[in-house]
Parts: C-alpha cells; structure tokens; sequence
C-alpha cells in the first residue's frame, strides 16, 4: 500500500551530482567554487559560543537580512532568508501558485524547477531554447500567451552558462502577468563589463522575485544558506506565512553574515575564476571540445562526434576526475565542467588529451 499523493507516486525525484568522500578527488561536476570561503567565515565559526544552541536562533535572521540590504542598497524588509536558494523556489510556488496552474521553465535549465513544479501539482511548460541557447523571439509573447501564474529563470543560465540582459529581464516582468523569478545562482561570475544588475527592478516591478546564494560565490555550499530580494509585497507572504519557523540556524546565520560582509575576500576569488574560465574555454576548444562563452563559474563543452560524452564522463572518472554528464535531450553530447583551481584545471586538460588521443 502507498500513502503517496498521486502526482507524487508518479514524478521523479530531483537528481544530485555525486558527492565522493575522498577528498583528493578533481570534483568539477557540481559547480562549486574551488576557493575556500573568506578568513572572516573562518573566524566567525571559531568563535560560535555552543552555550548559544540551546536557544533558537533569529527567527527572522535580522542581522542578516540588514548586512544583505546593506549589500544591495535595498530596505532590510525586501530580504528573505532561506535555507538554501532551493528552499526560496519552494516557498514561491508555495505561496504564489496553485495547484493545476500553470509554470513556465526553459529547456534545459536547473533539473530541480520541473520536481518542485511536480510536488506542488502544477502544470509545467518547458519551452525550449534555440540551437544557439538563447530564448526564441516570441519569449515575451509566449508567456502571456500562456497564463502562467510563474516563470523560472535561472540567469545566467544553467547549465549553458549564457546571460540575458538586466534591460529583458525588464521588460519581461513589464508585460508578464505572473511572479517572474530570476534565479541568480551564479551571478558574481558575470564579468563586471556586463553591467548586469536586476536589483533596481524591484522597485518598480512588484513581480520581480530575485534569488540568491552563498552556495557559490561565497564557498559556502556546504552551508545551505540562501536568500531572495524583492519587492516588499512578495517578500512579506513569504517572510510571515509560508515560511517554516526558524528556517535558517544560528550557525548558518553567523557565517552567512560573515560572509556576506567580506566583499572583498569573495570578489577575489571572483575574479580568479573568471581568469581561469577564459583559460579553459580556450584550452577545451583547442583540444576539439566545441565550449561556447559563459557567464558561471562552469563551461559546457560539446564533444568531438568522434566520441561519446558519456564515455569521456566515465574515463574522467576512473582518473579521480568527476565532471557533470546529463542524459537529457540536446546535452547527451555534452559535459558541463565546473571551473576549479588552476592545479585542478590542469589536471583536467591533461587526462582529456590522454582520453581524446586514445
């Protein structure tokens, strides 16, 4: 006998990359950053004071939603806290979608929007991206075609590393009816030229849900910490209804504020990876592995038809050398490499001529 909801009996779960206990592993599969988090995060957690645990932590983790507006030069009110970016995507389609609306996603994009779109029974329609990834001409019609009551988009993209515009994302949420959620996962790797930044929107759109996380450009996967920005009619439904209770602990919220804090510590290691991501996407295009620009701290590489994607996955792997293949459709001939240390990446190169020559 299953006690399962129907729609749940029937979905697939969410799938992780693989996550080795051996530490001496070139792990470039699950897009962490190969940089320890900042000195601050380090001090901050030697000196946690475990006679605090016994209590609750802030229920509503107010410094940390003062440090991140400080950051962003937003009101401490337009900050969510989350435990973990994934926790804010769940809370949006708990509060602002009903179950048989409707919820628009790319294809590809993050694996994880279609499970969350399934738990909360909502109708899913992916619209695919062109041969080039970028979104088709008729985007902005399409979504108000549909009556969406979401649209996701995870910017820069995941997992082809492609950026759209502060300027579309604007008008986007100008002409959608619905929450227009701007996943920003890997948003302090786009290159400072870019002149990319959607904060401002908030206040002009109140349909503009932005996410964040520490999970990447702060090294602070492991932490699960994560949060959102938006206008205040948003954020407060989140923040006082359908938000868990104490959803972030005191720990997370002492390091996450530590880590927030330490600007200058993370835009080194900021730049660091997008010297190294130049260097790997020429590297890889020299070696035949067709690797397009990116905005992330990962590239997408298409392999040679020569060979199989999946088979040079697997080759890696026996080298101690773990990089992300997808067994979906448009990236069966693919690999997306997260960006690691210069040692890392050199490593990767050499076992990749070894594989490519063999």
């Amino acid at each position: 006998m299953s006690f399962e909801r129907k729609n749940i009996a029937k979905m697939q779960g969410y799938v992780p990359g693989e996550q080795p206990k051996d530490r001496t592993i070139v792990k470039l599969n699950t897009n962490e950053n190969p940089y320890p988090a900042s000195p601050a995060v380090a001090d901050a957690l030697a000196n946690i004071d475990v006679e605090d645990l016994r209590r609750y932590p802030q229920a509503i983790a107010e410094d940390f939603r003062q440090i991140a507006a400080d950051v962003h030069g937003v009101d401490a009110e337009n900050i969510i806290p989350t435990n973990g970016g994934d926790e804010l995507l769940r809370l949006a389609l708990t509060t602002f979608v009903e179950a048989r609306d409707k919820v628009i996603v790319t294809q590809p994009t993050y694996s994880l929007y279609p499970v969350l779109a399934e738990v909360q029974n909502c109708n899913l329609e992916e619209i695919p991206l062109r041969d080039d990834w970028t979104l088709p001409t008729d985007f902005r019609e399409s979504l108000n075609r549909s009556r969406a009551k979401m649209c996701i988009l995870v910017n820069p993209h995941a997992p082809t590393g492609c950026l759209l515009s502060s300027s579309y994302i604007e008008e986007l949420a100008e002409s959608f009816k619905g929450v227009l959620v701007i996943d920003e996962a890997y948003v302090d790797f786009v290159d400072p030229t870019e002149s990319y930044n959607c904060v401002p929107l908030i206040d002009s759109h109140q349909n503009i849900l932005i996410l964040r996380t520490l999970s990447k450009g702060y090294s602070l996967a492991g932490l699960r910490f994560g949060y959102g920005i938006s206008n205040k009619s948003l954020a407060n439904p989140i923040m006082f209804k359908t938000r868990d209770s104490y959803n972030t602990d005191h720990v997370s919220q002492i390091l996450a504020c530590a880590a927030l804090q330490a600007q200058d510590s993370a835009q080194v290691n900021w730049e660091k990876i997008r010297n190294s991501r130049s260097d790997l996407i020429v590297a890889l295009n020299e070696l035949g592995l067709v690797t397009g620009a990116s905005q992330t701290n990962f590239v997408l590489a298409q392999v040679p038809t020569t060979h199989s994607a999946i088979n040079i996955s697997q080759a890696l792997k026996d080298q101690n050398i773990l990089v992300r293949h997808f067994q979906q459709p448009r990236l069966e001939d693919k690999l997306r490499i997260s960006i690691g240390t210069e040692k890392e990446n050199k490593a990767l190169l050499r076992a990749l001529r070894g594989v490519l020559h063999n």
